[in-house]
């Protein structure tokens, strides 16, 4: 994990990216024998996964190559398993997920969930070629808290700093999350009972991402409240 993200509170930390794109448009997809799913769920997005089978083999081998050959990896350092409408590529630095699902909402439509988690080595993350490898990759940062956080508490502390301090909070009236505004930080930072999530408006390498969340630990070291998240 890096060393800029606190191990007392933070259980586990994530790089997300996501993309999609139309159900009709994969290579499995046949007009003729074909029809699209009018809904989301266990039986389309098994069929789904038929259909996505070849775009998600190509990703993923190309992924594997790419990461084994650039970090210099052996046989016994990286492994793939696919098992369409997912593939996990596990190496010894970190664990990288791609997950095909149907759109909930629009089921012609289909979106594609890379998820990096395991990160053994901050300074890791941090390198040239890790960074190379994922450039453009990841537009979500998610940490886990260990022991969960007062969503309620959160608010409070920002709404009692002086309104000169550089952070705004908004929420819904039963307070299930907030969403916090930190002045000079693009992503937008969510807070629920379980984790503090930051979204980014693009995607971008893993280390600039990180860079943003160390913005954002500054801002909180103005309340002590807060704090209490980051230390």
């Amino acid at each position: 994990m890096p060393a800029e993200v606190p191990k007392r509170v933070i259980a586990d930390i994530r790089f997300i990216g996501r993309s999609g794109g139309a159900v009709k448009a994969l290579r499995g997809f046949k007009k003729k024998h074909h029809t699209l799913p009018d809904a989301a769920n266990a039986v389309t997005n098994a069929f789904l996964g038929r259909l996505c089978q070849g775009e998600l083999e190509v990703e993923a081998e190309k992924l594997f190559q790419t990461v084994r050959s650039e970090l210099g990896y052996k046989r016994r350092d990286i492994t793939l398993t696919l098992t369409s409408p997912q593939a996990v590529l596990s190496a010894k630095d970190f664990t990288l997920e791609i997950l095909y699902v149907l759109d909930a909402a629009t089921p012609t439509e289909f979106a594609v969930t890379q998820t990096l988690l395991d990160l053994k080595d901050g300074d890791f993350a941090r390198t040239e070629k890790f960074n190379a490898i994922f450039a453009g990759r990841f537009s979500e940062l998610s940490f886990c808290f260990k022991q969960g956080a007062n969503v309620e508490a959160v608010i409070d502390a920002i709404e009692g700093l002086d309104e000169t301090r550089a952070m705004r909070v908004d929420y819904p009236s039963d307070c299930s999350e907030c969403t916090i505004t930190v002045e000079g930080v693009d992503a937008q930072v969510r807070c629920t009972d379980s984790s503090l999530d930051m979204v980014f408006p693009r995607a971008g390498a893993p280390r600039e991402l990180l860079a943003q969340f160390t913005a954002v630990r500054s801002a909180f070291g103005l309340s002590k409240a807060l704090a209490g998240l980051m230390d």
